[in-house]
Formats: C-alpha cells, structure tokens, sequence
C-alpha cells in the first residue's frame, strides 16, 4: 500500500471509529493527549489523509477510540470487519473462526496433498 493510500485508509478508519464513540475531532485529539490548541486541526488533517500520525499517536487514537491498531491500518472492509469482531471473541470463539478458516482454506486448495 503506498504512503498516500495507507493515509487515506486511516483516515477513513479513524473517523467511523470516532463517530462510533460519538466524540468530536476535539474530543478525540484532546484524549489521545494531543494539545487542546491543535487537536481539531490535527485530527481533520489525519481524518482527510493529509498527514499520517505518527506511530505513538496513532496506538493512543486506537487506545481512546477502543480498537487496535491494525483496524486503523485496514484496507480492506472484510478484513477490519473481522479484526473488530476478533476483538470481541472470546479466546474459544477464536479457535473456532481460525479452524472454520482453515477448512475454507483447504477446501478451496486443488493442489494435492504432500
């Protein structure tokens, strides 16, 4: 993914996660300990994809909004669906999905078995 895109992802994922929580720009910056006087600004900046936080900003972002970080940096809508699910399993649920995966996986594979 290049730079651009990975600002334009993040972005996205940042403002569905932030109106989800029902904050504001402000609100959000403010917790994530961005100075109040910028926080508004900053956060239109990284919700635009104009800039790309930076990596300890981007882990408090996640921290405040309750997702991790890898959602931020989802490119794909399946795949921060399943990492926001994955958030919500318990461990046993996720033994689950990963052998239901697996067996997708498997079942889908022509090649022959070693």
């Amino acid at each position: 993914m290049s730079r651009r895109d990975l600002r334009r992802v993040v972005g996205l994922r940042l403002r569905e996660a932030r109106l989800r929580r029902g904050l504001t720009q402000a609100e959000l910056g403010r917790q994530a300990g961005l100075d109040p006087s910028v926080a508004s600004p900053r956060m239109t900046q990284y919700e635009s994809g104009q800039h790309l936080p930076r990596a300890e900003v981007l882990s408090r972002l996640a921290s405040v909004l309750g997702v991790p970080v890898s959602y931020l940096m989802a490119e794909d809508e399946g795949l921060a669906t399943l990492i926001l699910n994955w958030q919500a399993m318990t461990p046993e649920q996720r033994a689950v999905l990963i052998a239901a995966a697996d067996q997708v996986v498997r079942a889908g594979d022509t090649r022959p078995p070693p």
